[in-house]
């Protein structure tokens, strides 16, 4: 299916209000304009003919705005990876040139006619009155629309258009006493009031000239991706972010906005030790935390590994071996005349040579070393990890091998239960009475209130006292279970 063109882009349905604000703004400003322009030149008025000036960049920014808004809702590409959004900016920074061009045509005009005493006789008429009256109220109403529109939608365009037609009231408001000053000047010849068209002229420049100023200078921030109304803000994501257990430091915020889309990129530092698991779930937390401040946000947060002050010389080796990938395990720290000895318990690849096998252990050996120096000495048991599916033996054989491993576990009070027996055979023939390697895997039921180290201590004395009695079996595995978890 080939794409559609790209002048006519989808609009989403949750952006369709905004795209009706902006264009019942351009037909109110197309009607207005029209009005101001006629009146304006019908009466002779300077102050008129600057509101229609004015009207007409309004008619141009509305227009504007629309073309930027239904660009700026289309979705990334791959040539706008960050989405169209600053088109938005774009449009405001065009419109801020139309205003300050049309600010200096109106105080040329006035301070000529000010300076030289030219055209300051005005026809009388009440339609300059109606069309300014009305131009106040089509300003109020639509000003409300698109202050709403613009807030619920997160719209920079639009909230730039609400501003300048809210302020449009003042100018229209100016506009409306000057005419009314100058047409009294004119009935009862009072020469100042005379003036007040071309004075209420100047103050709309300089009412236009303000509100370009700050358009100017907040577009300028949005194209450059400055962000200085936002420093609190920063602040605030900051001090949530480092609220999370588990993120040790916040080393990097970076915010951009485009259109009514911000786009964040954090660096957290986190525990080296987090299982990949928990890293995703802080990584989640951080995003949240972020949206909560910035709704709709594109997070992207990179995570540093790093050591923490809590960290044991237990987590400190498991760093170690992990930062290379390897599976160590019964890890025991020992000291001997304030240093350090290390044994571990090392799984490699059953089919992976020794001498491989021998340099992979001394290569982390040595790091280990490098990265805890109170280390004087390391014994690492090397294990092969089986890489074959393992066969089932004869049943009857493997029942003999469970009532045996009960029977030793009755020597020991704490065990409450043994369950869930498997006997797995590597390297020989179902059939055979003997085997290779025989392993044995059960689970065992103990109390709910017994420590770790207690547990660890039986499991051990099982392992131990099952092998001397069934001396062909290599292995033994034990999964421990609390007696109110115990789901057989």
């Amino acid at each position: 299916m080939s794409p559609r063109a790209p002048s006519q882009p989808d609009i989403a349905p949750h952006h369709a209000a905004k795209h009706a604000a902006a264009l019942s703004s351009v037909l109110a400003a197309l009607a207005i304009t029209l009005l101001k322009l006629l009146t304006g030149l019908l009466t002779g008025s300077l102050g008129m003919l600057s509101e229609a000036a004015h009207s007409g960049v309004d008619l141009i920014a509305a227009a504007i705005t629309l073309f930027s808004i239904r660009v700026s809702d289309r979705p990334a590409d791959d040539v706008h990876n960050y989405g169209h959004g600053k088109i938005e900016s774009l449009s405001a920074f065009i419109e801020t040139g139309l205003m300050v061009a049309s600010c200096i045509w109106i105080l040329k005009e006035a301070l000529h006619r000010i300076l030289f005493r030219q055209h300051l006789s005005l026809t009388l008429s009440i339609w300059p009155f109606l069309v300014l009256l009305l131009s106040i109220a089509v300003d109020y109403v639509r000003s409300r629309n698109l202050h709403r529109v613009a807030k619920q939608h997160h719209s920079e365009a639009l909230e730039a258009d609400a501003i300048h037609f809210s302020t449009d009231i003042w100018s229209s408001t100016a506009v409306l006493i000057g005419l009314a000053a100058t047409f009294a000047g004119q009935r009862w010849h009072i020469t100042a009031l005379e003036l007040a068209d071309p004075v209420a002229a100047i103050i709309v420049s300089a009412i236009i000239l303000r509100i370009s100023w700050f358009l100017a200078r907040r577009t300028v921030d949005t194209l450059t991706d400055a962000t200085p109304a936002h420093a609190q803000l920063r602040r605030d994501i900051i001090r949530d972010l480092s609220a999370i257990d588990g993120i040790l430091s916040v080393d990097r915020l970076r915010t951009r906005p485009s259109g009514p889309t911000f786009f964040a990129d954090i660096t957290l530092s986190l525990p080296r030790n987090l299982t990949f698991q928990r890293t995703e779930q802080l990584t989640q937390a951080a995003t949240e935390a972020v949206q909560r401040h910035l709704p709709g946000a594109d997070v992207v947060v990179h995570s540093i590994p790093t050591a923490s002050l809590a960290e044991s010389i237990h987590d400190r080796i498991r760093a170690v071996a992990s930062r290379s990938n390897l599976a160590i395990h019964d890890v025991t720290v020992q000291e001997f005349g304030g240093t350090l000895h290390v044994d571990q318990h090392l799984e490699v690849d059953e089919t992976m040579p020794l001498r491989r096998a021998h340099a992979l252990v001394t290569q982390l050996e040595s790091e280990m070393r490098r990265e805890i120096p109170e280390i004087s000495s390391i014994l690492t048991h090397i294990e092969s990890e089986p890489a074959t599916i393992e066969r089932h033996a004869s049943l009857e054989r493997n029942r003999q091998l469970e009532v045996r491993l009960r029977r030793v576990a009755l020597t020991f009070p704490e065990i409450l239960d043994i369950h869930e027996v498997l006997v797995t055979r590597i390297g020989g023939s179902p059939n055979a009475h003997t085997s290779d390697r025989i392993q044995v895997s059960c689970h065992c039921t103990l109390p709910d209130d017994l420590p770790m180290a207690r547990v660890h201590h039986i499991i051990t004395a099982l392992e131990d006292a099952f092998k001397l009695d069934s001396p062909e079996v290599t292995r033994l595995l034990v999964h421990p279970e609390p007696a109110t978890d115990n789901r057989r």
